[in-house]
């Protein structure tokens, strides 16, 4: 397995990225109506998708990479999304991606997952299905009949590869928000019960959304719904993920949940943000950001530059960006960049071990 240890000097040295987030497409094939990309995904006359090929020329100007996440939109409707992988894996040594799916194209994402694990064979691939609710309530929600049931076939047969496959992880996350916060219990219960899911995660709802009103949120509930569900998963000993700094990953997401509820009861930043050096954000259409939190900051795009990442990392500009996030000039709950927060950061350490010894 590419190893993740040989990222431990970005403790110190935080001199170069080790986590990507990839948006391979803006396409979907829902209309949620707290997408945080609808901008993007609306915005008429956009640049095109990097192809694979421009993708690989990206891919030689970075170094080492500890994790890459694809996103979108729908990832899995990139027919070449093997490939992307194996392009990050092959130059970029990278030891976990992570790929959400709302599920709805069952063999789709089952092939696709697949072809991946074949490809990356040094890699965890993490696959997380989107569940806001129960059934008729995750349809309701996605705006989606029979939304559910798709995603309930996607699981099972995720599953049945993971029972082949210990290299694949499979999650489940739900996005928090003003319409399903009521049945935080029932979809934390329901979760837990099904077979060959690993992990549960819960995603504050953020973004400039359509209808604003998914994103009044009661912090109250987010707090008992995010105690209810590390008892339930420190009670399933058996359901912990099966690689290697699995327990280190657990307990720094069960941190990353008690800062996003301080940042957002606060009104502030309680942690050090690493956006921008540790952690970059790659658009579709070739645009490279320090965060998507930060959409209108873009360090420059890639077809510009060459595909050099290093040369739109080495401008004025994009200095200026970083000056501005290490000074604070800004707050956010994005797990993503929390993660990395937490895990390169040296006071945390002792927590770290401190919730690890815990679980």
């Amino acid at each position: 397995m590419h190893s993740a240890l040989w990222h431990a000097r970005s403790l110190f040295l935080k001199t170069r990225p080790v986590h990507l987030t990839f948006f391979v497409t803006r396409r979907c094939n829902l209309r949620c109506p707290f997408c945080f990309y609808q901008e993007a995904r609306d915005a008429p006359g956009d640049a095109p998708e990097l192809s694979a090929e421009e993708v690989r020329r990206v891919a030689a100007s970075l170094g080492r990479l500890l994790w890459v996440a694809f996103s979108g939109g729908e990832p899995f409707l990139r027919d070449d999304l093997a490939e992307l992988a194996g392009i990050f894996h092959d130059a970029n040594r990278v030891a976990f991606f992570t790929l959400p799916t709302n599920g709805l194209l069952t063999e789709v994402v089952a092939e696709r997952t697949q072809e991946i694990l074949d490809r990356c064979r040094n890699s965890v691939v993490v696959v997380k299905l989107s569940l806001d609710g129960v059934g008729q309530a995750h349809d309701a929600i996605r705006r989606a009949p029979g939304a559910f049931e798709k995603a309930m076939r996607t699981c099972e047969r995720l599953a049945a590869l993971a029972e082949r496959h210990p290299r694949l992880e499979l999650g489940v996350n739900t996005l928090f928000c003003s319409e399903n916060q009521g049945r935080m219990d029932e979809i934390i219960e329901f979760v837990h019960g099904l077979g060959g899911v690993r992990s549960h995660t819960l995603t504050m709802v953020r973004g400039n959304l359509r209808e604003a009103r998914y994103g009044r949120v009661d912090l109250c509930g987010y707090r008992e719904a995010i105690r209810h569900l590390e008892s339930r998963w420190r009670s399933g000993a058996h359901r912990r993920p099966r690689f290697g700094g699995a327990r280190l990953k657990a307990a720094q997401d069960r941190l990353q949940k008690r800062l996003i509820h301080r940042t957002l009861s606060e009104h502030r930043r309680v942690a050090p943000c690493y956006a921008g050096r540790l952690s970059l954000v790659l658009s579709e259409g070739g645009d490279v950001r320090a965060c998507e939190e930060r959409p209108g900051e873009s360090f420059g795009n890639v077809r510009d530059a060459g595909y050099d990442m290093g040369r739109l990392l080495r401008t004025g500009w994009a200095e200026r960006i970083r000056g501005d996030i290490a000074a604070g000039g800004c707050h956010c709950s994005h797990e993503c960049n929390l993660l990395t927060n937490i895990l390169f950061n040296p006071a945390m350490q002792p927590k770290l071990l401190w919730e690890c010894a815990r679980s």
